[in-house]
């Protein structure tokens, strides 16, 4: 009955959500080709409000599709303290596609719209890439080692990309978020990067180090987000979309923006060094947090 019910609901929530996308994402597209011709500050800012709007009604439209599975369960913590009137830099653990539509759900009413870095290269993605533009969404640039050794030209250039996309925040509260793992966390990714976490790949501290060093006042807290599906933790997504996601754990912490993370990450090399030690503290801490959680849900569940 289970698996009859499975394949009834999968192609219904497949079928939904993308109605539901494109229903919102044409008229963000369309309002980004007016941003684009008409490039002028009050009808960017119009353009911006309108698209916040229609993101807004796509993230209540995915927590209507969720509500419709009865079994879901939500045990949420931290949310108690934000405002929507505040800036965030919101870093959280990246376990499956399932993570994107959980925090666009639960911080919806909790805090400005959620803004996510992007690789540049989205940018040219047809119809994507202009929507994701019109969202007011920052794209990054990053160079390996390798070719900064090539083109010493380039050095520097990635922070002036993010400086240049995080500078348009400073006028009105926003909320930008890192996935600071760069990847989704699989088994095999865990062995190919080396990790030294169960639960985690190792975090990549240049992103959110420039955000900070453009940012860094302007933001009021920093939101440590931890996300965990202890009873679906293989296929959270596909479990979301066939009706079989039975609990979504979501632990918010608050964190003071200590002044001593703002710094010159790429030409500091002593900041650099210390930088990358408090995140990887961060980030064994939210490990620990996670296997505690499987824990808990796992013997609650004998």
């Amino acid at each position: 009955m289970s698996r009859l019910l499975a394949a009834i609901t999968l192609p219904l929530s497949i079928a939904l959500t993308i109605l539901l996308t494109v229903l919102c994402s044409i008229p963000i597209i369309l309002a980004g080709i007016v941003k684009l011709l008409f490039p002028l500050p009050v009808i960017w800012r119009s353009v911006s409000i309108f698209c916040n709007f229609m993101m807004y009604c796509w993230c209540c439209g995915l927590a209507g599709l969720l509500h419709l599975n009865p079994r879901l369960k939500w045990d949420i913590q931290g949310l108690e303290t934000l405002n929507k009137k505040n800036w965030y830099l919101l870093i959280c653990n990246h376990h499956s596609w399932a993570d994107i539509v959980v925090l666009c759900v639960i911080f919806r009413n909790h805090i400005p719209m959620n803004k996510y870095f992007l690789k540049h290269q989205l940018a040219w993605v047809p119809f994507m890439g202009l929507a994701c533009w019109a969202l007011d969404m920052p794209f990054m640039r990053r160079y390996s080692r390798s070719y900064l050794l090539r083109h010493p030209e380039r050095r520097g250039k990635d922070v002036e990309t993010t400086r240049r996309s995080c500078e348009k925040f400073r006028s009105h509260p926003t909320t930008i978020v890192n996935f600071v793992e760069g990847s989704r966390f699989t088994p095999e990714k865990r062995q190919q990067t080396r990790s030294p976490y169960n639960n985690l790949l190792p975090p990549k501290a240049a992103g959110i180090a420039m955000t900070l060093s453009v940012l860094g006042s302007q933001f009021d807290k920093l939101l440590d987000v931890t996300l965990c599906y202890p009873e679906n933790d293989k296929t959270p997504f596909f479990d979301m979309l066939s009706g079989k996601l039975t609990r979504i754990v979501v632990n918010v912490n608050l964190r003071q923006v200590d002044p001593a993370l703002h710094g010159d990450y790429v030409g500091d090399k002593s900041f650099k060094r210390r930088f990358q030690q408090w995140l990887n503290a961060l980030w064994e801490e939210k490990d620990k947090l996670i296997d505690t959680l499987k824990t808990q849900y796992k013997n609650a569940g004998h």
